[in-house]
């Protein structure tokens, strides 16, 4: 056996021993059966094929992982097709596609070493991807109609369990004011911690977070872990000497983004945005030129991965800017920021 100390049966068991507790409580006896069937069977063949394959070279840790993202992505999406409204007869079809995406994903990702955190966002994004070209192409067969498509590609029981778990944690940090057991962490309405911190990573009052000068100076160095290092230099040359001092601590500092969180960070960039110059060359040619620029440095693969995190509207400014158009859907203004953000991509 290519990894000999995975026990890849037992594991598959335990797996789906665990998403019986997980069903969602409204499924009917057959539909909860489904669910965690689905995802014990391609747990246990993924397992199998990780344990038993000599071309493979994972170990017992990889071996694992690989298989708990497919159990993981397997109960979610099979609890999105219950709810979708599809006939039960084409479940099997779609999620076939799923495991199989996730297997070949994160096989590649596994050998090639990336980081955990990167083989998650490349796996989510194919998931997602490979969900909606299934139920894309069963409406093309005449299966299901658009409506049916659109509602179907709504589900999310992964979003649907993250917002429940923030409910529960608003609701815990409300019924305990005092902070008698543990002070209770402000988080921002999407679930991120809404807390600034200081330059050595410790947290500050959230109380005045927003008006402070801590949280711009954490926005501007999140802003800076994503651009290249000789502008982020050369942007520096030009700050108070303490002041950049401080944003090249906070570009350090694990985490920054969670610990900064999101509604914080959009504040700030409010207020810095009112002290920027203002763009002088707006047109949507030049914005063309820029983002074909970026492009050419990259194959068609690497633009995917690249923007895996970005909303669709950016996706489509690029994607039509490749095309010599320019995406309609965003202000010049606003594709100017894109533009010049990923241009700064490394």
């Amino acid at each position: 056996m290519a990894v000999p100390d995975f026990d890849y049966e037992s594991f598959a068991q335990n797996l789906a021993a665990q998403a019986q507790e997980l069903v969602p409580a409204d499924f009917n006896d057959a539909q909860k059966q489904y669910v965690v069937n689905t995802l014990g069977n391609f747990a246990l063949l993924s397992g199998k094929a990780l344990a038993e394959d000599p071309n493979l070279n994972f170990n017992a840790d990889q071996a694992v992982t690989i298989t708990q993202i497919i159990a993981e992505w397997s109960f979610h999406k099979s609890v999105d097709l219950v709810r979708s409204g599809i006939p039960q007869q084409y479940w099997d079809t779609v999620m076939q596609k799923i495991a199989y995406t996730i297997f070949e994903i994160a096989k590649q990702t596994f050998s090639q070493g990336l980081p955990n955190d990167k083989i998650l966002e490349l796996v989510e994004h194919h998931v997602k991807k490979t969900y909606l070209d299934a139920i894309t192409e069963l409406k093309n067969k005449g299966v299901i109609d658009e409506g049916l498509m659109e509602f179907a590609a709504s589900q999310s029981n992964m979003d649907k369990m993250a917002q429940e778990m923030q409910q529960q944690q608003q609701a815990a940090a409300a019924n305990n004011p005092e902070g008698q057991d543990a002070p209770p962490v402000p988080t921002a309405p999407d679930g991120t911690t809404a807390v600034a911190i200081q330059p050595d990573g410790t947290p500050v009052s959230a109380s005045s977070i927003v008006e402070s000068k801590v949280l711009k100076l954490a926005t501007v160095a999140m802003l800076f872990n994503k651009m290249k290092q000789d502008r982020v230099q050369t942007i520096l040359n030009k700050f108070d000497e303490d002041d950049a001092s401080s944003v090249v601590r906070y570009m350090r500092v694990p985490d920054l983004a969670d610990k900064v969180g999101k509604e914080n960070a959009m504040l700030a960039l409010q207020d810095l945005k009112q002290v920027l110059p203002r763009s002088t060359n707006l047109t949507p040619q030049r914005v063309i030129a820029q983002i074909k620029l970026f492009a050419s440095k990259y194959s068609r693969k690497q633009l995917d991965t690249i923007l895996i995190r970005e909303r669709m509207g950016v996706k489509r400014l690029v994607f039509n800017a490749l095309e010599d158009e320019f995406y309609d859907g965003m202000p010049p203004k606003v594709a100017s920021v894109v533009a010049t953000h990923l241009s700064n991509i490394v």
